[in-house]
């Protein structure tokens, strides 16, 4: 098979590009800029293109295959060369759909938890040497990429994510793959760019479950509300299998699964909520309670969710990609939860196109009042990028309604003031989906006073 990548340097076009080229397709691709990890990983497997830029004349009918990605736009010439020779075009969520028909297809939705629970599901099966395929969308210990595709494996785990699949289908990547199980794992508005409305949001939940293959499972958290109204409004002809919490305790800062007392590396109820989700899966690809508990007592998480990155005996620091109001407070309140004689400084930076949208901003109320200390970070720049009138504090502690919150838009004077804190007794979570303008969150952790 020969399959031509259009922007091939994206975060899973990339991973897909290469789990095809191991499979034996003839791959190539183009881009107009390729950033690392993309650009060393597509290097290594002799992936990465030569020139940068788009050129018509890549694309000719010996092509089997084109897979558009997100990152490239309609009048890209190379896809109206191929519309124009017929070749046929495929969103990666397409292909995917394409290379598995024939597998068990496991799907992880939901507007948060999705990359945690994937990372769990895969944490077992590896643990237990299973044969399986997987899309993910975070680098996880143990995984040289994040898309793995074989002839063999007889089920693949996906994390279905609710965004457009390309800039010519319009549809959510969750509803192309047609899952045999499904998760979903919460409802909280989220991509208003492209569903400008919560209800028209949530409608992409109800169509994500008409496309559960009949006689198919749906595994489903009925602890939020949004979940539980969709799932008990749908006729589809499915098991519908709910979860919530499961029984644990807390001591010494350390959680353990109850009644066996498996001790966990991960804390918090969203985190308790995503293990119980993939305790479901893995019970529905033949891995028992017991089998499962002893499995997930190694898993350290996803990357950047509730990462450490730096520690004192009486301090902790955090790193978690939490950027959307429910993620925000969830993760919030489980840091404050898991060490309630410790201070909490819990800092977000804003810079996604939803967060930035001034109607949005008060989707954040009351979002962060379990920190002891609130701050707000939004770059400057990022306002200028997406040409968007800039945030005062007033604007962000009105939204946050917390007069006590701290906003900063300059990353020194963010990094100062952190700097100059005492941290003993005290721990800091910095969450964002981006990097805080290029902070060194990591030399950052080691410089505080604690």
């Amino acid at each position: 098979m020969r399959i031509h990548f259009i922007a091939i340097g994206g975060s899973a076009m990339h991973n897909l590009a290469i789990a095809l080229h191991k499979k034996g397709f003839q791959i190539t691709g183009s881009d107009d800029a390729v950033f690392e990890p993309s650009s060393s990983r597509l290097a290594r497997f002799g992936l990465l293109p030569e020139v940068m830029g788009w050129d018509a004349g890549r694309i000719s009918t010996a092509l089997d295959a084109v897979i558009l990605g997100m990152h490239a736009f309609p009048d890209n010439p190379e896809l109206l060369k191929a519309q124009e020779l017929g070749v046929k075009v495929y969103s990666y969520p397409e292909y995917i759909y394409e290379q598995t028909k024939d597998k068990l297809r496991v799907v992880i939705g939901g507007s948060h938890g999705k990359t945690t629970i994937t990372s769990m599901i895969l944490h077992v099966l590896n643990f237990y040497n299973r044969d399986f395929d997987y899309l993910v969308g975070a680098q996880l210990a143990g995984f040289d990429t994040m898309v793995k595709l074989t002839n063999e494996a007889p089920v693949i785990i996906i994390e279905g994510d609710e965004y457009l699949a390309s800039p010519i289908d319009r549809r959510p990547k969750f509803h192309l793959y047609k899952a045999n199980v499904a998760v979903i794992s919460g409802i909280a508005w989220d991509h208003i760019n492209v569903f400008p409305t919560f209800e028209n949001y949530v409608e992409q939940f109800d169509t994500f479950i008409n496309t559960i293959q009949p006689g198919g499972k749906l595994i489903y958290c009925e602890l939020d509300a949004e979940v539980r109204k969709v799932v008990e409004a749908s006729a589809a002809s499915i098991e519908k299998i709910p979860y919530q919490i499961p029984a644990h305790e807390v001591q010494d800062g350390i959680t353990r699964l109850l009644p066996g007392g498996t001790p966990l590396n991960v804390f918090g109820n969203h985190n308790l909520m995503n293990l119980s989700a993939a305790k479901h899966v893995c019970a529905s690809l033949d891995i028992s309670e017991q089998q499962f508990d002893e499995a997930i007592a190694s898993f350290k998480g996803a990357a950047k969710r509730l990462e450490l990155i730096g520690q004192t005996a009486t301090s902790n620091v955090y790193k978690d990609f939490a950027h959307s109001p429910s993620k925000l407070e969830a993760t919030i309140t489980a840091v404050k939860s898991q060490f309630p004689d410790r201070k909490l400084v819990a800092c977000i930076e804003l810079h996604t196109f939803s967060s930035l949208n001034k109607a949005f901003l008060m989707q954040y109320e009351n979002t962060m009042t379990k920190a002891d200390q609130a701050i707000v970070y939004i770059d400057e720049i990022t306002f200028k990028h997406k040409k968007i009138t800039p945030f005062t504090e007033m604007d962000v502690q009105g939204a946050f309604k917390d007069d006590n919150l701290i906003f900063f838009n300059d990353r020194t004077a963010l990094e100062s003031h952190l700097l100059a804190m005492n941290f003993t007794n005290t721990n800091l979570l910095l969450m964002s989906s981006g990097n805080f303008s290029g902070l060194d969150l990591i030399k950052l952790a080691r410089e505080l006073k604690a």
